[in-house]
């Protein structure tokens, strides 16, 4: 959220501060619009990761990129002044925006400047998804590393635009999170069922359109949120004209009228081990909950534990030797139930697979379990080099990317889609360039040797039965044949 970009009226500019810049917007989008792309100087952290992901390039000097990294004090007194002037140019018209890549980074991040680690691998997941639904959502939080920088009061990275919605954030304790949000969620669905109840009461004297207005949006996306928002704004004022008990407790019910989404976050260590259990009973609760695990395959805010999503032949504490059983799979036990949205992702590896996927998950009536891969400081490689790494254990077969969709199911097709190909690269060369692997490699030559091979049988079992698992035909293909 410290990089940060708008199209504009160029209109806006009028008052621009003498160095703050701008273009041309090239797309069809917005229309005639300005475009700047803006950086917070003083909330940047340095970690390199847009200079290595912005494909830009000078076509009259090819080495020089669109973005540099520059020392700061010599720039933040002139940033600042154009960072302040950014703030107050328009956000993008949210129900114009679609949830594709490109698009998403117009919405305005209502998670920013986290105080994690530079380069962080779990911070880019939560901005997204609060740059996509974050006016709508409440975020159960497991302890650990987001519960850290996610709520290091007094201050918090979680925002609000500029009509005061935003995440509504808390933390549990570390094995009891699941059940936090199913919480959530059985709450929400209470009081929208006692507002339901009320307004059905109340629809003589409110006027049937108003009333059926409210009762047959979908909110399926923004423009149906924004209706929502509108019409319940509405009939705040309509209920301000009724004398009686029942339009007062409908006043303090209305807002759950307007579609709210529940995330539950965590990182591995919650999920696959201390809180598994009410992960597994939310998933089959059915509940319409959204379960996002930032996956670092470590327990990284205490140090650098082993968790069960330690990959074998890793090197941790507790597992200093490397770790001789292979990492739990917690995908595959969600998608044996067949009622759960599961999804596989690396923002390192595809940007875009990750966009379709938290829509998905958003979309889905039942629960939604993201696993998403997220570079730790623990895995002994600079934080820099995250984006070639994430991409490498795509490659080399080590971290896949799918989703499982039962809706596909009831149209005939197979519920499972990888979205990666094969393996084109060698598990070895993955281990090799993180120190978490290699540490083992320069201890004991031999054993790593060992460790290695089972890896690597394990990797092809488990990309075979994928591979299976997707080219199967559904119950209902083996029906027409």
């Amino acid at each position: 959220a410290a990089i940060r970009v708008k199209a504009y009226e160029p209109g806006a500019l009028k008052d621009a501060p003498a160095d703050f810049l701008s273009m041309d917007y090239k797309g069809k989008e917005f229309g005639e619009a300005a475009y700047t792309v803006q950086v917070a100087p003083e909330d940047c952290t340095g970690c390199t990761l847009c200079v290595k992901v912005c494909p830009g390039q000078d076509k009259a000097e090819p080495g020089r990129l669109s973005l540099e990294m520059k020392p700061q004090p010599e720039l933040v007194e002139q940033e600042r002044i154009s960072w302040d002037f950014f703030l107050s140019l328009p956000e993008a018209d949210r129900t114009k925006l679609r949830p594709n890549v490109k698009m998403s980074q117009f919405a305005e991040p209502l998670f920013e400047f986290s105080g994690a680690c530079s380069g962080c691998g779990e911070t880019p997941y939560i901005k997204l998804v609060t740059q996509l639904y974050g006016d709508h959502i409440l975020i159960a939080n497991a302890t650990g590393c987001s519960s850290i920088f996610g709520g290091n009061l007094p201050t918090t990275p979680y925002t609000t635009n500029q009509d005061g919605h935003g995440p509504a954030w808390a933390n549990s304790l570390f094995e009891d999170n699941a059940e936090f949000g199913l919480g959530f969620r059985l709450a929400l669905d209470k009081h929208q069922e006692r507002a339901l109840n009320l307004l059905n009461h109340l629809m003589p004297q409110l006027g049937g359109q108003l009333a059926s207005n409210i009762l047959n949006n979908e909110q399926s996306d923004e423009v149906g949120i924004s209706s929502q928002r509108q019409w319940i704004q509405e009939l705040r004022e309509a209920l301000a004209s009724i004398d009686s008990p029942t339009a007062r407790e409908l006043e303090q019910f209305a807002d759950y009228l307007i579609r709210k989404d529940v995330w539950i976050m965590g990182g591995d260590g919650w999920a696959y081990d201390i809180g598994s259990a009410g992960l597994d009973h939310v998933l089959a609760s059915g509940a319409d909950v959204n379960i996002l695990v930032m996956d670092t395959e470590v327990y990284s805010n205490t140090g650098g534990q082993q968790s069960k999503a330690t990959p074998l032949g890793a090197a941790a504490k507790f597992a200093s030797t490397g770790k001789t059983v292979a990492k739990k799979d917690l995908g595959l036990m969600a998608i044996a139930y067949g009622h759960v949205f599961v999804a596989s992702v690396a923002f390192g590896a595809s940007d875009s697979q990750l966009t379709k996927a938290i829509h998905e998950a958003v979309s889905f009536d039942g629960p939604s379990l993201i696993i998403a891969n997220a570079p730790c400081i623990e895995h002994g490689y600079d934080l820099s080099d995250s984006l070639a790494h994430m991409k490498m254990a795509v490659d080399a077969g080590h971290w896949m990317l799918y989703r499982y969709d039962p809706r596909r199911q009831d149209a005939g097709q197979n519920p499972l889609q990888l979205d990666c190909k094969p393996p084109t690269r060698t598990l070895g060369e993955y281990m090799a360039l993180e120190h978490r692997f290699a540490k083992i490699q320069q201890s004991d030559p031999e054993h790593f040797e060992e460790l290695l091979e089972v890896a690597e049988t394990e990797v092809k079992g488990r990309r075979e039965l994928f591979e299976y698992l997707a080219e199967s035909a559904t119950p209902a293909q083996q029906l027409a044949e």
